[in-house]
């Protein structure tokens, strides 16, 4: 018999707030949700200026009000395709969907989203997604 650990469900009961904020397009309930240190990791490039690092969780917000503009509103679509929970760590596995606004390219990547929950904040937020693609579709002629 399995038993889920408390920490386990705590790390789960964080994550799918984390995705609901995410999906109502929440920045500052989604920061709410982050430690005050943070370990935020997003690759990307200089074309896209809400990557990089973070370390506060003031930070968070402007993440999400940086990006989304860049994003045809109501054109874009994540889907949640496997949550797999061990103790603190929550690893979400999706694809992701956006239209451009300054072009109107469309452009799909996968994407593996992981958090780690410490006290029901999260710590950390390291995003694994195919930034080539992302890239090109922002800056191909």
């Amino acid at each position: 018999m399995t038993t889920i650990s408390q920490t386990a469900r705590t790390s789960h009961a964080v994550a799918e707030q984390f995705v609901e904020r995410l999906g109502r397009q929440d920045p500052d309930g989604i920061q709410e949700l982050f430690a005050e240190e943070i370990d935020w990791y997003v690759p990307g490039s200089a074309a896209l200026p809400w990557t990089g690092r973070r370390t506060r969780r003031e930070e968070v917000a402007a993440f999400f009000t940086t990006m989304w503009p860049y994003y045809v509103p109501g054109r874009s679509r994540v889907v949640l395709e496997r949550v797999v929970v061990d103790g603190a760590d929550v690893v979400l596995l999706a694809s992701f969907t956006h239209t451009i606004v300054a072009n109107g390219r469309e452009f799909t990547t996968p994407a593996a989203l992981h958090l780690a929950v410490e006290d029901g904040r999260i710590v950390r937020l390291h995003l694994y997604e195919d930034t080539l693609t992302i890239a090109q579709a922002f800056t191909a002629g």
